[in-house]
């Protein structure tokens, strides 16, 4: 069915309903085997319904996909703001990058939301645009990107180009503990924190201002 007509916004529990109900189905029986009628009787809502608020699959997929990247963000966000706000000096930021570091590993890389966007991707993934994917997998960097960006004018930091620094911070904390242990989970391995904190260190080797 074609989305080009106007969608609805429709209601907040009825739409909140066919994600869940969307997720579901396309987790445990694939985005091809799940049908548009599946998903509306385990929403309890017609499939007028699904078709007025999402206009397709194709497109409910692309919302579920952004919902779940979504709250992700919130949490790198939050988490952001817990740790790295309010620095008074280049001395804190070790403890802080390592706090966030923690935050992240056990309450976004250890959730069920990142495991389930992960498996919405692989399962899904030639439903979704080239563009769709780089969004979803960009996001954390870019978020992380502009905090750097506010440590580096603040003076905390020496990062001219702000996103490198997002990914080489990355590469060197939670990418280093996946590609060893197959895991940044450190509430689950106590391997994950010596890792991270030894990240931290050389990432602030090559990024702190020269005295």
């Amino acid at each position: 069915m074609s989305t080009a007509k106007a969608l609805r916004e429709g209601s907040a529990q009825k739409r909140a309903a066919i994600l869940g109900a969307a997720r579901q189905l396309f987790l445990t029986d694939g985005f091809d085997r799940s049908s548009v009628d599946a998903v509306a009787a385990r929403a309890g809502v017609s499939k007028r319904t699904v078709y007025d608020y999402f206009g397709d699959k194709q497109t409910l997929l692309r919302a579920v996909v952004q919902t779940s990247g979504q709250a992700l963000i919130t949490t790198i966000r939050r988490t952001l703001d817990d740790t790295l706000s309010g620095l008074r000096g280049p001395d804190q930021l070790e403890d802080a990058l390592t706090a966030f570091s923690m935050r992240i590993s056990t309450e976004m890389l250890g959730s069920a939301e990142y495991a389930t966007l992960q498996r919405l991707i692989q399962n899904a993934s030639g439903h979704l645009s080239g563009l769709e994917q780089d969004a979803i997998d960009n996001a954390p960097e870019e978020a992380m990107a502009e905090r750097f960006a506010e440590l580096a004018r603040a003076g905390l930091l020496h990062a001219p180009d702000p996103r490198l620094a997002a990914d080489h911070f990355i590469a060197l904390t939670f990418g280093v503990a996946l590609n060893r242990l197959r895991s940044a989970n450190a509430a689950e391995d106590t391997r994950v924190r010596p890792l991270i904190v030894e990240g931290v260190r050389a990432f602030l080797r090559a990024y702190q201002p020269t005295p």
